[in-house]
Parts: C-alpha cells; structure tokens; sequence
C-alpha cells in the first residue's frame, strides 16, 4: 500500500492584503514525484517555502510522515531544498559545500567522506571534490546543489525551479537525469516549475496552481487530456476552447452549437441539458480540416502558417471570430492563407472543461 509521505490541509496564506494560498490541500505519496506547475505569483514558491518550514501558514496543517510540523523549525523537518541559484558557499570546494551539513552535524570526518563521496557518485561528479565553484558549468554547479541536499538522506527533497537557470539543451539532459536519480533513491521530490514541458516530461502527477488554488491534480495524462477547466487546457499544451449551447447528449458525446456549426465532446461523464451554455477543448493535434465545401464541420478561414521546432502551426478563424490552431508534423500542408476550409475532431479527442460553472 502506498504511504503518505506529506500533507497538506487547508493551508492559507497572506502577505499584507494580498491572499496568496487560498485554503489548499494535497497529499504526496512516498517515492512520488510531484510538480507544482504555474505562472509566476500563482504561490507554489510559497507552498514550498511553508513545506520547508521557510514560512508559517496563517492557518491550515502541514504534515510529514503523519506528523504534525506546521510550527517546526526549518532544521527540524526532514527535508531539504535545491534552489534555482543553487546557493553554493563560493570558497568551499565541491566536497566542502557538499559535506557543509554533516559538518554541522559533527559527524566522523570518515563518515562525511564516504557520504560525499557517495553523493557525487549519484550526480556523476567524482573527480571534482577539490574544485571551487567557480570552476565549474551552470550544469556542474546545480548537480553539486542537489549532491549537497541528497547526502542528508532526507524524506522529502524540494525542488525550487533548480533548472531555470540552464540552457535549453542542458535542462533537458538534467531533466532526464533527475528524474532517473529520483527513481534511483526512491526519494519523494516536490517540484516547482512554470515550464509545462517539464512537468509533463518529468512527474507523476502534476498539482496546476492559478491564484493561491490547485486548479487541477492528476497525473501528466489525465492533465494533459482530461484538463478540468479552459485554464488548465490552455495553460497545459496548446489547446482551443470553444464555447456554445448544447445541443444534445446522446451515447457518450455532447453536441453544441458554435460559430456557425456543430461541434463534440465526449460528455466525461457529466449530465448535460438542451440550451445549457457549454465550453469545451480539444488539442491542436486533434483538429482536423479539409477544402471540401460539402464537408461536415465548423467553417473556417486559414490566417496563417508557421513552422516551428519541426511542427506546422494553422491559425484558423471561424466565423464568429473564434481562433482555432491545428499542429501538423512536417513543414508544409497545401493550404495557404485564405483559403475556407472546414474544421472538425473526433470527439472522443475533445472534452467539457469549466463544467461547474456551466451547469
């Protein structure tokens, strides 16, 4: 059976006037990896800094291990921190910085040489205890912070943006090796990030933060293709959200009028009823268009082309004004900018999003 490892309840915060965590729970599994994913001033830097005991709830409970240390002091909870700037002492070598914490702790002199030993061996750096900081890659140095957190053996490991500081083709070499390293040790990481692509690449479930709230938690999959609501479809990939009235629910599917058409999505469930203001989404990879006028689906008019990153972006405009983008791999497609075209999806491809606030 799985064991909760950390627990979150009901926690809220405030700086002055401003609510920055709005009553929020979570519970994390033993061996988890779980990201934190939002844009900037949604609070999951400071649900990370209440786990590690760097800021005090103004109500609400944290737990660790099923222990209660809402009030504890950071140095008496069983976690450590990897920072984004990776907060290395600059005159200590590699070795020094990493063994920091055990020093401290007046541990056997042997005892922290095996430890920091073991730990660069973890992070693929053996050979580098004698150098300085300064004599190492963003890569290196960032590898080193994560040794330096690793060799306290600690329940939970907070992960606060550790990579936004490397480049592109680096943070996804390091993404690859954290999350090997973390399945490794079995450690619970808690990860924060803006970057949907690594949530994506990296967890097993990802906690979708919007305004001091979780807007969505569920594994890479189901936020990816189930997202609950338009800010989660949109926020998660590239989806499109289109709003209209059902027109009606029949064997798994419900059907809306919209921008001069009918389109469908599978009805996840969800009881819906004729006239009912609906919005739902679909992936741009999902969407489909042909040049035949005689066509079932939404009308439409092609605006643009772009090729980026080896995928061909459509935008397309329905007749309410509504912007569509289709994905494509590849580079071209024989459509050209103005041209009508007829766009539609399977439904089974598209889902209602923002249900509570239609029904």
């Amino acid at each position: 059976m799985s064991e909760t490892i950390l627990a979150l309840q009901n926690i809220t915060k405030h700086f002055g006037n401003t609510q920055v965590l709005r009553g929020i729970d979570l519970e994390v599994q033993k061996g988890e990896f779980v990201t934190l994913l939002g844009s900037s001033g949604c609070g999951k830097t400071t649900t990370l800094r209440i786990i590690a005991g760097l800021e005090t709830p103004d109500s609400g409970k944290v737990l660790l291990a099923g222990a209660d240390v809402t009030g504890a002091e950071p140095n008496k909870r069983d976690v450590n921190t990897v920072f984004q700037n990776y907060a290395l002492f600059p005159h200590m070598t590699v070795a020094a910085n990493i063994g920091y914490s055990l020093k401290l702790k007046r541990a056997d002199k042997e005892v922290i040489r095996r430890e920091v030993s073991q730990a660069l061996e973890l992070v693929q750096l053996t050979g580098y205890e004698k150098r300085l900081p300064s004599e190492l890659s963003g890569g290196q140095r960032q590898r080193v912070a994560i040794a330096r957190a690793l060799v306290n053996k600690p329940s939970v490991l907070l992960l606060d943006e550790p990579l936004g500081a490397l480049d592109l083709q680096l943070r996804r070499q390091m993404q690859l090796e954290l999350k090997a390293l973390q399945k490794q040790l079995g450690l619970t990481f808690i990860y924060i990030t803006h970057d949907q692509e690594e949530a994506l690449n990296m967890s097993d479930r990802i906690a979708v933060m919007r305004d001091g709230r979780f807007e969505q938690i569920g594994t890479p999959a189901e936020v990816y293709d189930h997202p609950r609501t338009s800010y989660v479809a949109r926020f998660v990939g590239t989806a499109n959200v289109l709003t209209g009235c059902v027109a009606e629910q029949k064997d798994g599917v419900v059907r809306m009028t919209c921008a001069g058409g009918c389109a469908g999505a599978a009805d996840a469930g969800h009881t819906f009823r004729p006239g009912q203001p609906l919005s739902l989404a679909v992936r741009s990879e999902q969407v489909e268009f042909t040049t035949d006028p005689g066509a079932c689906g939404l009308p439409a008019t092609v605006r643009e082309k772009s090729f980026a990153g080896g995928m061909l972006r459509i935008a397309l405009a329905l007749q309410d004004g509504t912007e569509l983008v289709a994905s494509r791999h590849g580079i071209d497609i024989a459509v050209e900018p103005g041209d009508q075209v007829r766009v539609t999806w399977d439904p089974a491809h598209a889902v209602p999003v923002d249900v509570e606030a239609a029904v």
